[in-house]
């Protein structure tokens, strides 16, 4: 499940694209919204959430990871 940007939040500034380990923003444009361009290297790992200064990313977590957890 790939990251959710909210463009209506998103001030373009292209920290999530930097820290992203695994290109899955790859072909941004800086000053614009990311895109979300390669959604299945998305591993999960939250560095994009983590690094957005105004919170206008979302993870959707997949239901199998969601089980995994469950007790």
């Amino acid at each position: 499940m790939p990251p959710i940007i909210n463009k209506e939040m998103c001030i373009s500034c292209g920290k999530c694209y930097d820290v992203c380990p695994h290109d899955v923003f790859y072909n941004s444009v800086e000053g614009e919204v990311p895109v979300v361009s390669y959604p299945e290297e998305c591993w999960h790992e939250a560095a994009c959430v983590a690094e957005c200064p105004v919170g206008a990313i979302k993870l959707r977590t997949p239901l199998q990871m969601m089980i995994s957890y469950m007790e």
